[in-house]
């Protein structure tokens, strides 16, 4: 495994960075709803945030706690998918493939936390 020497070498800030970049992509109807366009890129941007700003923190309990942070803003990006496919703002192809990333981004992230709460 490669050190990890900066927040930008984490796999989870990765993902939630593809996942941001998606959201702010975005084009079609999701565009006519400015609040909830916004909170659903507030929440996307949420995830990498937070994630970034855990990883400077000095015990493992800090770094957690901003994961877990993450974590909490991924599964709100998740239940505003819902609402975007419910709403028919986002076309099928799309909500698969955020559907994919999100998932793909908490399980990174969930993988961080246990590998912190093991180290000890």
């Amino acid at each position: 495994m490669a050190k990890i020497e900066k927040f930008e070498d984490l796999q989870c800030w990765q993902k939630a960075r593809e996942l941001t970049r998606l959201v702010y992509s975005l084009e079609g109807p999701i565009t006519t709803n400015w609040s909830i366009k916004d909170q659903f890129q507030r929440a996307s941007l949420s995830i990498m945030n937070n994630i970034a700003e855990g990883f400077n923190r000095f015990s493992n309990r800090e770094k957690i706690r901003f994961l877990e942070i993450a974590q909490s803003s991924a599964n709100e990006v998740k239940s505003m998918i819902y609402v975007l496919k419910d709403l028919n703002y986002l076309i099928d192809d799309q909500i698969t493939e955020l559907f994919m990333l999100v998932e793909e981004t908490k399980a990174k992230i969930l993988g961080l936390i246990r590998y912190l709460k093991n180290k000890g």
